[in-house]
C-alpha cells in the first residue's frame, strides 16, 4: 500500500481509505492477468535422452510408485495412443496399471518400457549410471 505524504490531518482517514480502494483494484487486476497452471513433466520430455534421464533418475531412487508415475508420464509425452498400439494392451488397461493406484506387473512394466523405446539398465552400486550433464550421483 503507498500512502502519499504531505497531506493534512482533516483528510488523513479519507486519504487511507482512497489508498486502501486503490490496492484492492489494483490486486484484482494483477490477479486476474496471472493465469498460472500445474506443472506437467510430460512437456518438457522432448527427446529419448531426457526420457532416459527422467527414468534412470527415478530408477536411482528405488520407489515402486515413482516408477510406475514416471513411466505414465514418459508415456503421455510421447502419446498413450502410440503406447497402446505398441504393447497391444487396451487403452483402460494401460492408464489403469499406469495409475496413481495402479501395481503394474513386471511384464507389463518391461512391455512399456520397450514400447517407449527405452531399457533397463542394472549396473551394479560401484557402477551406477552418471546423471545427465556428466554430474556423479550423491552416495
Amino acid at each position: 500500500m503507498v500512502l502519499h505524504a504531505g497531506g493534512d490531518k482533516r483528510t488523513q482517514n479519507q486519504d487511507i481509505k482512497l489508498a486502501k480502494a486503490l490496492a484492492r483494484e489494483l490486486s484484482e487486476i494483477v490477479v486476474a492477468k496471472t493465469k498460472t497452471r500445474p506443472w506437467d513433466v510430460a512437456e518438457h520430455l522432448e527427446t529419448g535422452a531426457d526420457m532416459a534421464a527422467y527414468l534412470a533418475a527415478i530408477l536411482e531412487d528405488g520407489d515402486s510408485s515413482l516408477v510406475t508415475a514416471a513411466l505414465r508420464d514418459i508415456a503421455r509425452a510421447k502419446g498413450m495412443s502410440a503406447i497402446t498400439r505398441k504393447t497391444g494392451m487396451g487403452r483402460e488397461s494401460l492408464y489403469k496399471a499406469l495409475s496413481s493406484q495402479g501395481n503394474p506387473e513386471l511384464g507389463t512394466v518391461l512391455k512399456v518400457v520397450r514400447a517407449l523405446g527405452l531399457k533397463l539398465h542394472a549396473p551394479t552400486e560401484q557402477n551406477r549410471i552418471r546423471p545427465a550433464h556428466g554430474h556423479r550421483p550423491v552416495a
